[in-house]
């Protein structure tokens, strides 16, 4: 999903961001995360215009989310990032084959309030219902988001919105592509994972997202902090 948009200060550094959702074969795990750590988010960040990685774990699951952010959405397509895409390197390509039920979204920063990141986060994935983008755009950014920063044991939320289809790459056919993508999504982070949690049975409950416009209820799921990477500043 690359994701672009109006952008104040809070949680993101960058207008756009990928936005990745995928399981890892269970005994592959370890051994992703090695080289997910070591050799594919700083290649990433190596990208003109990448700014942020960040890797999020399901606690006790091999279930993943992965967020990197950008300067703006013209990053998402540029050459020197399909460029990256279609020549994965030999680790990269044998790891893409234990990837399971990708989702990846190339996306708008739409909103965004608070700093930084807690070290855990809830992500919530739909679709607005035809016609209701705008209603539902406005619960979001006016009434059910703005307030959540300064609540006890969260920290930081941001709204994206899919800004272009990703385009079919190597390492999508490798991992048995296409991918499938992210319409809207919203990440909350905080320090406190219950407080996380609560979200999706009271502000952010399905119910509330449906009467405000949602195709149907979200695809919630709590994450960990793994690891986060920034890129360093030129000297």
């Amino acid at each position: 999903m690359f994701c672009t948009a109006r952008y104040d200060a809070g949680m993101l550094i960058g207008q756009a961001a990928v936005l990745l959702f995928f399981d890892i074969v269970a005994q592959d795990a370890a051994e992703h995360d090695h080289w997910h750590t070591y050799e594919h988010m700083p290649e990433r960040l190596a990208i003109p215009g990448f700014l942020r990685g960040s890797r999020w774990r399901t606690p006790g699951a091999s279930s993943y989310m992965v967020l990197y952010e950008v300067s703006d959405s013209a990053v998402l397509t540029s050459p020197a990032y399909l460029a990256r895409l279609n020549n994965p390197t030999r680790w990269t390509q044998e790891l893409m084959k234990s990837y399971r039920g990708m989702s990846r979204g190339l996306c708008r920063v739409e909103w965004t309030s608070g700093g930084g990141f807690g070290g855990a986060a809830a992500a919530f994935r739909f679709r607005p219902a035809a016609g209701a983008e705008t209603s539902l755009r406005s619960w979001l950014t006016s009434a059910a988001l703005p307030s959540l920063p300064a609540r006890p044991g969260l920290a930081s939320v941001a709204l994206l919105q899919s800004a272009a289809a990703a385009p079919t790459t190597r390492e999508q056919s490798i991992r048995g592509g296409p991918d499938a993508g992210v319409d809207w999504a919203v990440v909350v982070t905080g320090h406190d994972a219950a407080a996380l949690a609560a979200l999706e049975k009271e502000d952010l409950n399905g119910e509330e997202f449906v009467r405000h416009g949602a195709e149907r209820a979200p695809l919630a799921a709590g994450y960990s902090l793994a690891y986060a990477i920034t890129r360093e500043p030129p000297r």
